[in-house]
């Protein structure tokens, strides 16, 4: 049944009464469970209406609890579309038009006539709505139904038919996923090329090297997965435990929203595509991704903050969580009771010079063989790439911290060994590596000190040295 109005015709009807209604204007109230990321739309298929702006928002109501219905929106710009800021909150809908495509029912909101209002869902001591559209009047009686909606939803757990919520610490190359995780920030990397940080307290989990030995060379393993470093105002922002996520957008589909996000906001990303690159962990905006801003407050929300406190405090907790119960005793530090802690908590120290115990593993040397390990005066001069889940840096093992490291000056015989193991390489009798192109590097204890190399430039010209470690092989 309808909602009316006392005393009037203007009336609001119940999504399960609107789904009857095709090629009707009807007006609505619902909550919203889903929101679509704004695009350019193309004026083919659902977009009637080309080169305008398009977005998609799913609503329920006490009638039509699950799936829900959509509803699809154009503007001229993308500021005009909806931004709801919250899964839960309410939106009134005008002379919005019943459609079908295909199976499925939808409502169109047409600019020329149509009008929306959106609410706090937990706001009932005014009832102004925190986004509305030009042609939206405000009504004395349609407080009631928003109030109603409110109440209802007291005593109603949002089913949002997603049941495989994932964390970071699950997700799978070439798979697409539904992730809870928080936007840190959002970033413009290129011209109208976006990119989001996102984070949920957990590390993805460690992969293999796809790449030989000799490559290193010509071709090295980068140090993100996007060809743009983050300025360190920004690095010094993100969190120091737990993998940061960059996500970017389908090349296909360069004319999604992404700037209108909200960071510093936890979601419900829905139909996200995990990638590999160069050996990191990435993940692709799709055409069809959909979102939910989440409250601070969710159920879900606040067990993954309970959990990142808890390992946070933890002595033995910043170790990579895909290395417990302990790393590999392949190596020993000087220091092994001082706690571990992260690369990233080692890019953002907030002083140059410092000195770090941490858990790593060793993915690419330069040079890789071990007769140009050392200059032609008998000196070691290597370049490590190492990472964790929260970063990937150069570290040097350089002349008496490198005689520390090798425990001397082996045999090529030895040292070969020693690399092999070191780099997660499989070898011969005669310790030669037999596959360099698939490596499973172990994670490995180690101390790294910074410094930098010119005074003028103390944070451009900062490197790292592994120091105080041995490999006792």
């Amino acid at each position: 049944m309808g909602r009316r109005s006392s005393g009037d015709d203007y009336k609001f009807l119940q999504i399960v009464d609107a789904r009857a209604a095709l090629n009707q204007k009807v007006n609505l109230i619902g909550v919203v469970i889903e929101t679509g990321l704004p695009k350019q739309s193309k004026g083919t298929g659902l977009c009637f209406f080309s080169n305008n702006c398009f977005c998609t928002i799913k609503i329920i109501d006490e009638s039509y609890p699950s799936p829900g219905i959509s509803v699809n929106f154009f503007a001229e710009t993308m500021d005009k579309l909806p931004q709801v800021l919250t899964v839960g909150d309410i939106v009134q809908l005008s002379q919005v038009v019943m459609k079908t495509h295909g199976p499925e029912i939808y409502a169109l909101f047409n600019k020329k006539f149509s009008s929306f209002a959106i609410f706090d869902r937990k706001d009932n001591s005014n009832f102004l709505p925190y986004q509305c559209s030009l042609k939206y009047h405000a009504r004395e009686q349609d407080k009631k139904f928003i109030l109603g909606l409110m109440k209802w939803l007291d005593d109603h757990q949002i089913d949002t038919g997603l049941t495989d919520l994932h964390s970071l610490k699950e997700i799978r190359e070439g798979e697409r996923f539904n992730l809870i995780c928080k936007i840190l920030h959002v970033c413009e990397v290129e011209k109208d090329k976006w990119m989001l940080l996102v984070w949920d307290g957990t590390d993805t989990p460690p992969v293999t090297i796809k790449t030989k030995l000799e490559e290193e060379l010509e071709n090295p393993l980068p140090l993100q997965s996007v060809n743009s470093p983050l300025p360190r105002d920004i690095l010094c922002t993100l969190p120091p435990l737990g993998t940061v996520l960059r996500v970017t957008i389908d090349r296909c589909n360069e004319k999604l929203g992404v700037n209108f996000l909200k960071s510093n906001r936890w979601v419900k990303l829905i139909n996200i595509r995990c990638e590999l690159h160069t050996a990191l962990w990435h993940a692709v905006l799709m055409p069809f991704t959909k979102l939910c801003y989440l409250s601070d407050e969710d159920d879900i929300v606040l067990q993954r903050m309970r959990d990142h406190d808890e390992r946070r405090k933890s002595k033995w907790g910043w170790m990579p969580l895909s290395c417990f119960p302990w790393p590999s005793d392949i190596t020993e530090t000087d220091y092994p009771d001082v706690p571990f802690v992260s690369l990233m908590r080692v890019l953002v120290n907030p002083k140059v010079v410092g000195k770090f115990h941490c858990v790593v593993r060793v993915v690419a040397a330069f040079p890789w063989i071990v007769e140009d390990f050392r200059s032609p005066s008998g000196v070691y001069r290597i370049r490590l790439t190492v990472e964790d889940p929260t970063a990937r840096i150069h570290a040097y093992l350089y002349a008496e911290d490198a005689e520390q490291f090798f425990d001397g000056y082996p045999s090529v015989y030895a040292l070969t060994k020693k690399r092999n193991l070191l780099l997660g390489t499989s070898e011969g009798d005669d310790g030669s590596e037999m596959n360099d192109y698939s490596r499973n590097p172990p994670w490995i204890r180690c101390c790294l000190k910074s410094y930098h190399i010119d005074d003028n430039d103390v944070w451009g010209s900062r490197n790292f040295r592994i120091f105080a470690t041995t490999l006792k092989v």
